[in-house]
């Protein structure tokens, strides 16, 4: 099997089916019946992953996206479920207990971060937030308890980097656990296990399923990482994708590398916008040459994709709405990934900014870029 994207991802895992049909069938149900005690068993055992007992736990049609997305992100094993949070929670949940320490980049998405300080310290779980930018960031704020740094590389607004292998090394010479996001690059772009990371987790929403009409998660791990994933955080909190949702994500799989490349030249395009208008004080882009972070980047990434975020002159609410609002081609609306552009008035403020400020987010779709160049030049006179 060739181990090029663009072809494992047409290919790999569908030798199992045997008919003649080109795509593999969805196995909508919800149980599986044997016709003997002794198979019966053994379809209880979680080191055989084609047998099935039951659709919460694995299923033929996940089967095939799992190992494809496996096979992409260069780990033994992957799962799917039912949210990009249900696989962030149920892999940060295999790494810590009563009592332990997670160090976690500050730019981390919203929802991993309120999971970190709202949920966890209901059970005893404590987080500090670093930079993260200088891996000497994680050193100063681990502590005797710490055991998970929690990484997102790009982050998804301000596409800041953390050197994964540096930090990877950190963590493993200390005995600590590592999570990577890897939702900005998809595993087409990146790949957080070659560098050490321990368990990669994905929104599949976005880039992997592609087409803004399956909400999904993914967790990449080694076997034995996942096998003890599988029978906790996966049997029990029951978080599973079920089979036509996993269908579709299979099938957006098979244009992933093609849909990464349109959206990274058509966000270029935007970029290049964004920083010859005078409304724009700030672009966030990691395709850019100025991306203050280029030999990391050149290092970890194989490519750029669809995600730009800016920084207007103004800092008036109203101004700044009334951009967004006047978009005609970018929709506003949350996530990213799919088809359509969108954008997304927002405000941020890291731990290096002194305050909060306005920043507008656009996901560059596979509208021509053209158009979407043009969109953004009608609306910008609202920031002036």
């Amino acid at each position: 099997m060739a181990d090029r994207p663009e072809t494992l991802i047409q290919h790999l895992a569908e030798e199992t089916h045997d008919r003649a049909a080109v795509v593999p069938p969805i196995y909508q149900t919800s149980l599986f019946a044997y016709e003997d005690v002794a198979s019966f068993r053994r379809s209880f055992r979680t080191d055989e992953p084609d047998v099935h007992n039951y659709s919460r736990v694995s299923n033929p049609t996940l089967d095939v996206a799992e190992k494809k997305v496996a096979a992409l992100e260069g780990t033994d094993r992957c799962k799917l479920f039912s949210s990009g949070m249900a696989a962030i929670s149920a892999a940060i949940l295999s790494c810590v207990k009563t009592g332990s320490h997670v160090v976690c980049v500050d730019t981390v998405y919203g929802p991993t971060r309120q999971f970190l300080t709202d949920y966890l310290p209901k059970f005893g779980v404590t987080t500090t937030f670093v930079d993260g930018r200088d891996p000497a960031d994680f050193v100063a704020a681990t502590t005797d308890a710490t055991s998970l740094y929690y990484l997102e590389s790009p982050s998804s607004i301000l596409f800041r980097l953390q050197d994964l292998e540096a930090v990877a090394g950190i963590a493993k010479s200390r005995g600590i656990s590592t999570i990577c996001d890897n939702s900005w690059a998809s595993p087409v772009y990146q790949q957080p296990a070659k560098f050490g990371i321990d368990i990669v987790v994905h929104s599949a929403t976005k880039y992997l399923a592609g087409h803004s009409d399956v909400v999904a998660g993914a967790l990449c791990t080694d076997a034995k990482r996942f096998d003890k994933i599988l029978e906790n955080e996966v049997s029990l909190l029951g978080a599973a994708l079920p089979p036509f949702p996993a269908w579709l994500l299979m099938r957006g799989l098979r244009t992933l590398p093609i849909r990464l490349k349109a959206v990274g030249e058509a966000a270029t395009r935007v970029s290049a916008c964004l920083r010859s208008a005078p409304e724009v004080a700030e672009v966030f882009y990691v395709g850019d040459s100025e991306y203050p972070q280029a030999a990391l980047r050149d290092k970890q990434l194989l490519g750029s994709t669809g995600l730009v975020t800016f920084l207007p002159v103004t800092q008036e609410e109203a101004k700044v709405i009334a951009f967004a609002e006047a978009l005609r081609l970018f929709q506003l609306g949350v996530s990213w990934g799919g088809h359509e552009s969108l954008v997304v008035p927002l405000q941020q403020q890291p731990g290096d900014w002194p305050k909060r400020q306005w920043l507008v987010r656009l996901y560059c779709g596979l509208e021509h870029p053209d158009d979407l160049v043009e969109d953004i030049q009608q609306a910008l006179h609202h920031l002036a």
